[in-house]
């Protein structure tokens, strides 16, 4: 069901990018992917925008500044967020089962209630406690998130850990070095481990697309970058690529069902 106006508690549910260059980002993923952006104060005293990315009035991700996570030398990324019916209490669950918490649960206006913390493997991922904002309102269509990725070293270790913190299943998948996450018998999100040396643990995301190898070509012509051409792998056809100011992203045209 691409609309969406509510998740259900350990489902994925929202993606957002920090970056160094905010407005040239929502240039560039405007373009590639045709979405809109409404402005909404982040209530920074420096004035700072949280710019909420539609299609077609849908909520389906957004871009916001990298801040002082920058000077640190934290490059710009992607975020993957989940439902949760608690913030405070996933990420009390999330540290007893060996996470490390980066943010204990904190207000954000009225949109939620949210908390940011790492597997033991070293990938962070953040719970949500919606109010006003339950996450995307439209999913797996061109342009809106459809999938999100594990890439780890340990993936027995860090499924574990989801499966205490988020009530996952990990299910192998037959024939393939990749393992299916699962919620009440359906299929969130994978894991497998990183597909070229020197990736650190991270979370990543899926954007569908109506043709990825035109979205690749578009993408080159905007200034992004290609980290894996268009691929044929079971679910669809996919790419890697990675924006100007270097987070990376994936693109996918699913098969048929």
């Amino acid at each position: 069901m691409p609309e969406r106006k509510e998740y259900a508690p350990g489902t994925p549910n929202w993606v957002d990018l920090q970056t160094t260059d905010q407005d040239a980002a929502k240039r560039f993923y405007g373009e590639l992917f045709g979405w809109t952006f409404n402005d909404m104060p982040m209530g920074d005293p420096s004035g700072a925008v949280y710019s909420m990315a539609q299609i077609k009035g849908h909520d389906v991700a957004a871009i916001a500044p990298l801040g002082d996570q920058a000077a640190a030398g934290v490059p710009p990324h992607w975020n993957s967020y989940v439902a949760v019916s608690d913030a405070d209490q996933t990420a009390s669950i999330a540290e007893k089962a060996g996470g490390t918490v980066f943010m204990p649960a904190f207000d954000v206006l009225d949109a939620g209630r949210m908390a940011v913390f790492a597997d033991p493997t070293g990938a962070t991922i953040a719970a949500w406690q919606a109010k006003n904002h339950i996450g995307a309102t439209l999913v797996n269509e061109p342009g809106a998130f459809s999938w999100n990725e594990l890439l780890t070293p340990d993936v027995p270790k860090a499924t574990a850990f989801y499966s205490k913190v988020f009530g996952w299943e990990a299910k192998p998948v037959e024939g393939m070095e990749y393992t299916e996450l699962r919620l009440n018998g359906e299929p969130i999100g994978g894991a497998q481990k990183p597909p070229m040396p020197g990736l650190p643990p991270m979370w990543t995301i899926y954007f569908t697309t109506a043709d990825t190898d035109a979205t690749v070509a578009k993408a080159k012509q905007l200034g992004g970058s290609v980290m894996v051409e268009p691929t044929d792998i079971p679910p669809g056809r996919f790419a890697v690529l990675m924006d100007a100011q270097g987070a990376a992203f994936n693109v996918i045209k699913m098969n048929p069902m």
